[in-house]
């Protein structure tokens, strides 16, 4: 089973809105700001970019293959985003993973097709909807309905906008830690800061708890009875434990709790 969960962190693409709104002269951090007014003017009030308004600075992976749990962010943080891309692509040829998300189909996947598109990133294997191979035909990436990624939001929510509900939220639910260190609003003011660090290990505990709602999910379905979901929540705790890494150290501190729940179930 190779199963690949992901999380994207992205800012405001101010090279395109230079291009297409005509703000040369201004610095990153004022054409950013021009593209949220600009924003809030054509929505009345919203200031969350088009989706071909975004660059990704970040993607994280969890990676559940051959009895191995591995966490970590593509590339380094000095890598630019169209390495990331690439690699995360190319993790998708090497493996075929089932990907997992939460609203993964409704920004991840349309941000890194607009950025691939950008960058003229090759992914055939992602785009593959069985015209050379027949398995594609009726389990793909890109069909909605299909399940070779899963979007848990929208799974979740019956494929219902009004019962879309957010991934810090359902973690606390489940006694998860939820957001830690920062919120996907401060992500561009850390940025600007030199804080690309941060960003990436937030990026890592979106994706640890988006895959534990995962193993919660495949409780619920049936693909895990209690046994074996116990014991894949035992092999996500022990990665975090041989990481030493602080921040997933803060996280396995903030999910104690609920995995001594998990033990009781």
């Amino acid at each position: 089973m190779n199963i690949l969960t992901f999380d994207i962190e992205t800012i405001p693409d101010v090279e395109t809105a230079r291009r297409i709104y005509g703000l040369d002269g201004l610095t990153d951090a004022d054409t950013a700001r021009a593209m949220y007014q600009q924003r809030r003017q054509e929505t009345g009030g919203n200031e969350f970019l088009p989706l071909h308004m975004h660059r990704i600075i970040a993607i994280s992976i969890a990676l559940r293959r051959n009895g191995d749990f591995r966490l970590w962010t593509l590339g380094t943080p000095k890598s630019g985003e169209a390495e990331l891309i690439t690699r995360f692509y190319e993790g998708i040829e090497k493996y075929t993973p089932e990907l997992v998300s939460w609203n993964g189909g409704g920004f991840d996947l349309p941000v890194l097709h607009y950025r691939a598109l950008l960058h003229g990133i090759s992914a055939p294997r992602f785009w593959e909807t069985g015209d050379t191979d027949t398995s594609f035909r009726y389990n793909n990436y890109l069909s909605r309905y299909h399940w070779r990624h899963l979007d848990l939001m929208d799974v979740l929510s019956g494929f219902q906008l009004r019962g879309a509900a957010p991934l810090d939220e359902i973690s606390q639910m489940l006694g998860l830690p939820g957001k830690l260190g920062m919120h996907g609003g401060e992500v561009l003011d850390a940025y600007l800061n030199g804080g690309i660090e941060q960003i990436r290990n937030y990026c890592e505990t979106d994706v640890l708890n988006t895959y534990l709602v995962y193993l919660r999910f495949e409780l619920m379905r049936g693909r895990l009875d209690l046994e074996l979901y116990r014991n894949e929540c035992l092999r996500v705790r022990k990665s975090i434990e041989q990481a030493n890494k602080p921040h997933l150290h803060e996280f396995l501190s903030a999910w104690s709790t609920a995995f001594d729940q998990v033990r009781s179930i």
